[in-house]
């Protein structure tokens, strides 16, 4: 029954009451959770009024909208309203039971579902949310195929009005694909338009299995549906139709037999294009220019985008912010091909009134705003303002950076930028254990903070010792040195390093010395950076050297290494951390000076691409290369050769195992070395890890360690193949990879797998 009907009985048998009766006092009667004053709040009555039939009803009619309550009697009697209530029970727990499909019944739409018919543990149970949602939950496994699914409610009620709800579903099987056709397709071949699908009849029984091809639903289909009409209507079919879709059940089989049929129409040509509106100083052959579309060129809907887009960003770099530019389709005599008129509203110029940052509760204002090229009073450009938050990003300060662009409402040509950022660890003091398969177990212990104090400066303090390599430094670098956006860094280093315990010839070395460097930015993604850097080296060499001329080098008690070096740096990376787009290049040239022992040079060069692909994947290519020699009369000395593979280099082989070896099997290193890399990194969403800390990699690695620069060979290539785990954790990076070399020579020591704690990846 429902409250109008209610409603109704009870003006019918309400005792009479007189117009002029005044109402003195309310009473509520039943109440138990809920509060007199909630109940006082949606009466549309009051002590102190004239009591009526109509307000009676309307009193029981309000009360019934609330679905607080399942039953209502109002009585007056003696000046005295006196409302009955049954109250609708709260939910003590609502638990759905035995659904199997995760896909159709996820957690989330689960608590989706709770949310919008307020059936949440705590709210007040109302019948007909709940049968809405049943209706709601039946249609879902309809739109799956799941035809013969059931669902049944059982509820318990305990003595304070609480009810218990659980939904039972008995699913029965999935109705799979038997058959899917589509006719009509002239224009493409039919399997390109049937990829467009991601359901269709199964594929081969072990391939079904892992994709799944043959499971309906409705989502899926609409999908392809909208797949398929963007393509043709993408490449000028622009009177494509879809003039009959069927989903036939076949409940004897539980299989289902899909027929599309489609009309493709003509391929329309584009003619002339046109302007109008607000040209500024532009002429309809400069706008012409950005649209790379030529007369009778097919009609390409994503080159048009983008020349409307190239236009847009025109007047967004000059002030205009909040440009329309839009597109008309004109007819023309012929009839495959069509005029396109593009409209330009400019609206205002606009300024930036503030620019407000928020979010950085550690790094200072002042360290975000010196990389914003807009300041405050300035004409508004999208292009300067995307280019900022890309420069704020590379700080690697920050893990998330939005921005947000306020107009003014009673100042249309006045902005202000509001840019938000999430800041994420930027430094750690450790003291602990790390192991990497370069240098073995070690003990550290530092404080690395690029961020110190919030300044934007970096400071590094550290000691590690392993079997390898006992190390304390200290390092600082200002990057903002002064308005120019110089950078200085100094620092000092006492290093001891076991070589013998590194793969590598036996010797012993201690080296104590400090650096300085100064930088100079080019661009806003490029700068030159000079330093010098001074060492005592005193060594000790292993039998293995004893016959050979590097035994020379070690005959000096102290020797001096004085060296200078001159560096250019871009790096046009979206991200610090995980970058999916841009460039970072690098080139350095070192000069041992004859102010020293040792009279050398080195050359390196290195180079990083990324750009995405599709579905969260980035396509990697990375490129190393490495030369070094002596000059004059002095050889390269045999400590400042470079040696390859492992982990950070051609994985799948031992670490510094590449190149050419002493006769006790001891790699020599060399003075040219070439690596390469290319790969596909991904978040790990496809195996339903939603961790933005978390990438997958596939990779081919392939690289050459030359002990001559003269003797470089591309016969001496290795490679190899394999797959990454990268996780950036609270505690630090963690890397491990596996990789199968499959361009090798018998002699070659290969290590499958690769851990790595604690280092960079």
């Amino acid at each position: 029954m429902n409250f109008f009907l209610k409603s109704l009985l009870l003006f019918l048998f309400l005792p009479f009451a007189s117009l002029a009766d005044e109402i003195k006092k309310i009473e509520l009667n039943g109440l138990i959770n809920i509060s007199r004053g909630t109940v006082l709040n949606y009466l549309p009555l009051e002590v102190g009024e004239e009591f009526s039939q109509e307000i009676a009803q309307k009193a029981v009619e309000s009360l019934y909208k609330t679905d607080l309550f399942s039953d209502i009697k109002l009585s007056f009697n003696n000046d005295i309203v006196e409302i009955t209530l049954s109250e609708n029970p709260t939910i003590k727990f609502f638990e759905f039971k035995n659904y199997k499909d995760d896909e159709v019944l996820s957690d989330k739409i689960i608590q989706d579902i709770k949310d919008n018919f307020q059936l949440n543990i705590g709210d007040i149970f109302v019948k007909k949310n709940l049968d809405n949602l049943v209706n709601q939950l039946q249609n879902l496994y309809k739109l799956n195929a799941y035809y013969n699914a059931k669902i049944s409610v059982k509820s318990d009620y305990d003595s304070q009005n609480r009810l218990g709800i659980e939904v039972l579903f008995d699913e029965g099987d999935r109705a799979l694909i038997n058959s899917f056709v589509i006719s009509g397709i002239e224009a493409f071949p039919v399997d390109e338009i049937n990829d467009l699908f991601s359901i269709g009849e199964p594929d081969f029984f072990l391939i079904n299995y892992f994709t799944e091809k043959d499971r309906f639903s409705k989502q899926a289909f609409d999908a392809g549906i909208e797949a398929v009409t963007s393509k043709y209507l993408a490449d000028g079919f622009l009177d494509f139709q879809i003039t009959d879709k069927k989903v036939n059940f076949n409940p004897k089989l539980n299989k289902l037999d899909i027929s599309l049929k489609v009309n493709e129409g003509k391929q329309y040509k584009i003619g002339k294009i046109s302007f109008e509106g607000d040209l500024l100083a532009n002429t309809e052959s400069q706008l012409r220019k950005h649209f790379d579309i030529k007369n009778n060129d097919i009609f390409y809907r994503n080159k048009l985008i983008n020349g409307v887009n190239k236009i847009a960003r025109i007047y967004q770099d000059i002030g205009y912010t909040f440009v329309s530019v839009n597109t008309k389709v004109l007819p023309t005599e012929k009839n495959d091909v069509i005029d396109i008129n593009v409209v330009i509203d400019s609206d205002t110029r606009v300024y930036v009134q503030r620019i407000e940052i928020s979010g950085n509760s550690i790094t200072q204002d002042d360290v975000i705003r010196r990389k914003f090229k807009i300041e405050e009073g300035s004409l508004y450009s999208k292009t300067e303002i995307e280019s900022s938050i890309a420069s704020i990003k590379r700080l690697g300060f920050f893990s998330e950076v939005d921005y947000k662009i306020n107009r003014y409402k009673d100042s249309p040509d006045k902005v202000d930028i509001r840019i938000n950022v999430t800041e994420t660890k930027t430094g750690e003091f450790s003291i602990g254990l790390s192991h990497a398969n370069a240098t073995g177990a070690a003990i550290n212990a530092g404080i690395s903070q690029k961020n110190i104090w919030g300044t934007g400066n970096t400071l590094k303090a550290a000691f590690s010792n392993s079997d390898a390599i006992e190390e304390l430094s200290f390092f600082f670098q200002d990057p903002h040195f002064n308005n120019l956006g110089h950078s200085i860094s100094y620092g000092f280093f006492d290093k001891t390093k076991n070589a013998a315990n590194l793969d590598t010839s036996s010797y012993l070395m201690d080296e104590t010395g400090f650096n300085i460097g100064y930088g100079i930015p080019l661009t806003d993604i490029s700068r030159i950076f000079a330093e010098a850097r001074v060492s005592s080296i005193n060594l000790k060499c292993g039998t293995d050297l004893k016959d050979t001329f590097e035994a020379g080098q070690c005959s000096s008690a102290d020797d001096l290494d004085f060296n200078l070096s001159l560096s250019f740096s871009s790096d046009s990376l979206n991200d610090f951390y995980y970058p999916t787009e841009g460039t970072k290049t690098s080139f350095v040239t070192r000069l041992g000076v004859p102010v020293g022992d040792f009279n050398y040079y080195q050359f390196e060069g290195t180079y990083r691409n990324y750009s995405p692909i599709f579905n969260n994947k980035t396509f990697k290519v990375s490129s190393r290369v490495k030369l070094a020699s002596g000059y004059g009369d002095d050889e390269l000395p045999f400590f400042k050769r470079y040696f390859e593979g492992g982990s950070s280099s051609v994985r799948g082989f031992d670490f510094n195992s590449l190149g050419s070896k002493y006769s006790n099997d001891k790699p020599k290193g060399g003075e040219l070395s070439v690596v390469n890399s290319l790969g596909i990194d991904s978040t790990l969403e496809f195996l339903g890890i939603d961790n933005s800390n978390m990438r997958g990699s596939a990779f081919i690695d392939f690289g050459t360690l030359s002990e001559k620069i003269s003797n470089f060979n591309v016969n001496d290539f290795r490679a190899s193949s394999g797959l990454q785990f990268s996780w950036l954790t609270p505690i630090g990076p963690i890397g491990i990879n596996y990789a199968v070399p499959f361009i090798k020579k018998s002699s070659d020591k290969t290590k499958a797998f690769a851990f790595e704690l604690g280092s960079t990846f």
